[in-house]
């Protein structure tokens, strides 16, 4: 393994090419460090941004002038059930007014007619 002593032992001579290739190694170790910090924050800004994103979405965003509300998740999903328990309600026999109750006494008229008919 090279010592750094052993490195500026191997100089050029000249001291002010010396001094201008160790700033250089210098100044590219630095800019080195100052792209992989800039890399690692660009990600996690990303990241930041994608999770930001998930919770505005999962919890709604107010209207805003110009910007309609986006209603988050829970509300979108209660208006779901809602939607399906009035879609149940059509679908199940019940007060005599859903479409189920409708098709009963269309099928019995029906089958009332056709028992009639029959010679």
């Amino acid at each position: 393994m090279t010592t750094p002593g052993a490195v500026l032992a191997d100089s050029t001579g000249v001291p002010l090419v010396d001094a201008a290739v160790v700033w250089s190694i210098a100044g590219a170790a630095v800019a080195a460090a100052v792209v992989l910090i800039w890399r690692g924050v660009r990600g996690m800004r990303r990241v930041i941004a994608r999770v930001d994103t998930f919770a505005d979405d999962w919890a709604g965003v107010p209207s805003r002038p110009g910007v309609p509300e986006r209603p988050g998740v829970m509300v979108r999903l209660d208006r779901i059930e809602e939607h399906i328990e009035g879609v149940q309600h059509e679908l199940r026999p019940n007060s005599g007014q859903s479409l189920r109750d409708a098709v009963d006494r269309v099928e019995r008229t029906l089958a009332a007619d056709t028992d009639t008919d029959t010679p």
